[in-house]
């Protein structure tokens, strides 16, 4: 590890320039030589470099999403080129070149912050053998060598012995006890991270060899990270400490955000934001508007988790355009075209059902086109009456209640029709 840290010796200058400047704020505050000002300077610079890393981490969020997408394809060429493996390498690096994919780029940000570890090692290292490094000059080393975290000096491993540890005026208990510690607490954090990206970011509808290099990596760093841990001094395991607590919220923040298409994490994260829309009615974000317009481009090839999204935001009476834009649907009708676009047309009338008639209001939509029965004839009026001759006859006159024709007994109400002739 010492000829590995001396290598990076070029940025052991600004390393230690940095920790001192952070040093002097937090000495003022908790005191020069005591561990909360050396050990919060070590967080700060940690923190400091991770911000320089964002933009590295986001191109590593986008080469492991792309590389997510190539995995079926890469499946197909290991098949296909299964026994011979220069053709295969030849294809996997074609493939990566037409799709503009780095595999190297997942690991930007452990190589870019490689450096600043191992020159925080050197200067640690410097710190325990006593020799100045650096802009750390004699009273700073003093400074440094009495700084003590939980009892555990900065410049402390877990394998260093008796007369070491005294040396640096502490005890073998109590370094053995704040080292173990912290590299459970490293290994820890390392496996969380991990399996968290395992299990809520990742497309579960792929199955492929990447997944299980993943899962394989999930259980591997963390056993590195607690072989390695007992030979870094208590200072540098407060560097990675810090370092992977950040990752791990800095993952959090990303998969509750902007998850993965097709992962766990999507479909909470569209569970959400469909409540949100649906009770303000519109997108009042960037980031919603950007993952909206995203899914409405996708059109027919939308997963499970995107096609629920726009059905729950259709049933609410929204519509969402491709602009990413949500706007009210309840007069309209969403029109998908065969690119997968969307568009809204007016909705059709609604169509009415007739009103069920009773049987007298038949019965007189029946009359109404022919002779009306004879009950229901209008009543003849005393001036009627008074027009009919004088001389008629009783035997023309009308029939006396209760009476009836033979010809009206079997007769039916309305027009008859005419009897057919008897044949003889």
């Amino acid at each position: 590890m010492d000829t590995i840290a001396s290598l990076f010796s070029f940025i052991t200058t600004p390393v230690s320039w940095v920790i001192v400047q952070f040093h002097s704020v937090y000495g003022q505050i908790f005191g020069p030589d005591t561990g909360w000002a050396w050990g919060l300077s070590i967080v700060s610079l940690v923190i400091l470099i991770r911000i320089c890393l964002i933009p590295l981490f986001v191109k590593q969020i986008k080469a492991t999403r792309a590389m997510q997408t190539l995995q079926p394809e890469m499946k197909k060429i290991q098949e296909r080129y299964k026994n011979d493996k220069q053709r295969q390498s030849e294809e996997m690096m074609k493939l990566y070149k037409e799709s503009g994919t780095n595999p190297l780029s997942s690991c930007l940000p452990i190589l870019a912050q490689s450096p600043f570890f191992f020159a925080l090692y050197h200067v640690l290292n410097g710190i325990a053998t006593g020799s100045t490094i650096g802009v750390i000059n004699e009273s700073l080393l003093a400074s440094a060598r009495k700084a003590h975290i939980f009892g555990a000096p900065l410049a402390a491993k877990f394998t260093d012995g008796q007369a070491k540890v005294e040396a640096l005026g502490a005890s073998l208990t109590d370094v053995r006890v704040v080292t173990a510690i912290m590299i459970v607490m490293m290994s820890a954090s390392q496996f969380y991270t991990q399996r968290q990206l395992m299990t809520k970011n990742v497309d579960t509808t792929v199955k492929t060899p990447f997944m299980q290099q993943q899962k394989m990596l999930m259980y591997v760093f963390p056993v590195m990270f607690a072989v390695f841990g007992i030979n870094f001094p208590v200072g540098v395991l407060v560097y990675w400490l810090t370092t992977n607590v950040w990752t791990m919220g800095q993952q959090m923040y990303v998969i509750r955000n902007n998850p993965t298409p097709g992962s766990k994490a999507q479909a909470a994260y569209l569970e959400r934001l469909q409540k949100h829309v649906t009770s303000h009615g519109k997108t009042r974000r960037r980031s919603e508007k950007t993952i909206i317009k995203a899914i409405v481009a996708k059109g027919r090839d939308r997963n499970e988790f995107e096609r629920k999204f726009i059905n729950g935001l259709t049933k609410a009476g929204l519509v969402a355009q491709p602009d990413g834009v949500v706007t009210k649907g309840d007069s309209s009708t969403v029109i998908e075209a065969e690119d997968g676009t969307t568009t809204t047309a007016p909705a059709a009338p609604k169509r009415q059902q007739p009103k069920r008639q009773s049987k007298s209001q038949r019965q007189s939509a029946v009359t109404a086109g022919g002779a009306k029965p004879e009950d229901e004839s209008e009543p003849k009026t005393s001036l009627s009456k008074s027009d009919e001759p004088q001389d008629t006859k009783p035997s023309a006159a009308k029939p006396a209640a209760g009476t009836r024709s033979k010809a009206q007994s079997g007769q039916r109400k309305g027009p008859q029709r005419p009897k057919s002739p008897s044949k003889k």
